[in-house]
């Protein structure tokens, strides 16, 4: 089969789906990914993917503004001819799936987290939802990450329960992200992995490590991952150089390879507001680290209170500031417990061979109805 593959960047495909591409073509089938260019581009090339440029937006919001991208994909998708798209984020849900259906062209869609349309309540938000209920009457299979938002969605009507399924988030490569050795580091050392943007509960973060410093808490406080000033809720570059200046936070900007930081920090935190499921966690919880997270779809599917971490209030920096107060008091038999849970919990849950397997049983199902 030829087998076309959405995303808002090349970047997210060789990031989060590569080993789906490499068993797709370990299949027989040839892989189309449609993303806007970027370094990633070349290296998927290098691997045997067929690239198709696309202009997308990924931090707007504004469907008549984005229906462009409807054309786009129509005319990229005429071209190619594929026998079945695979839509990831939420622009290529809408917009792709409408153009494959003008084609006659069956689709696989994931919904990778709710973004923005659903944590706003407005004339923007109302309108993509609308849109939401009219493209997914036509995908063949809508894969969700977490139950909470299967049962949104089911329950709002937008799509029709027997065309839905559950995967774990993009799941995790178990050998890559191997369980690290215990190790407790003088002093304690929290890490943030996210895109500096507000519904990664960054601020919250901050708020929490100005608690932590005043209360005498002896330890480090890290955040790693872009800066993104342009999105509508990034965080702007002079109060990240404030934090940074006043020493309230070290900022460890981005990289290629998570790795190396998460084996280094004593503790992952993430405190969004409502996520899919972040790979974030599953990297942490793979190498054996412990987490704090919100009590929020997504989030608290991957971790269990007091089981492989702790779960804290949303949008909620006094319980954020105690929870990791207590983390940093755990004794290391505590400690790496916590942590050995949640590598178990991925074997079990979130290995990617469960994504990869429901995916090409989806495909191996289109044949049998073609």
């Amino acid at each position: 089969m030829k087998v076309a593959i959405v995303l808002n960047s090349a970047w997210n495909i060789y990031n989060f789906r590569m080993s789906l591409v490499k068993a797709l073509q370990a299949e027989g089938h040839e892989v189309h990914t449609v993303a806007p260019f970027d370094q990633f581009s070349a290296i998927l090339a290098r691997e045997g993917c067929i690239n198709h440029d696309v202009k997308m937006d990924s931090r707007g919001a504004n469907p008549l503004k984005d229906f462009g991208l409807f054309f786009e994909l129509f005319f990229i998708y005429k071209k190619i001819k594929p026998d079945v798209v695979l839509h990831y984020t939420i622009k290529p849900n809408i917009y792709g799936t409408l153009a494959a259906a003008a084609l006659r062209i069956p689709t696989i869609n994931n919904v990778c987290g709710l973004g923005t349309i659903f944590l706003k309540d407005n004339f923007v938000s109302s309108v993509a939802i609308k849109m939401y209920k009219f493209a997914f009457r036509f995908p063949k299979k809508v894969f969700f990450q977490n139950p909470d938002d299967r049962t949104l969605f089911i329950d709002r009507k937008l799509i029709r329960s027997e065309v839905t399924d559950l995967v774990p988030g993009s799941g995790i490569d178990l050998k890559k992200f191997a369980a690290v050795d215990f190790n407790r580091n003088k002093p304690f050392t929290f890490l943030l992995i996210s895109r500096l943007i507000t519904d990664k509960g960054v601020m919250e973060f901050v708020d929490a490590v100005k608690k932590l410093k005043s209360s005498g808490l002896n330890a480090h406080f890290q955040i790693l991952g872009a800066k993104d000033p342009a999105h509508q809720r990034g965080i702007p570059i002079a109060t990240i150089n404030e934090w940074v200046e006043s020493k309230t936070i070290e900022y460890l900007g981005t990289t290629k390879d998570v790795r190396t930081f998460i084996s280094k920090a004593d503790c992952i935190v993430l405190p969004s507001y409502r996520e899919g499921t972040p790979r974030t966690l599953l990297e942490a919880a793979s190498s054996a680290k412990p987490i704090i997270t919100t009590d929020v779809p997504g989030c608290h599917h991957v971790v269990d209170h007091n089981h492989n971490g702790l779960l804290c209030k949303l949008k909620d920096a006094d319980d954020l500031a105690s929870k990791m107060s207590q983390m940093a008091n755990f004794d290391d038999d505590e400690l790496k417990t916590l942590g050995l849970n949640g590598r178990r919990k991925m074997e079990e849950e979130f290995d990617e061979k469960i994504v990869i397997s429901k995916y090409l049983n989806a495909l191996e199902s289109l044949k049998v109805t073609a």
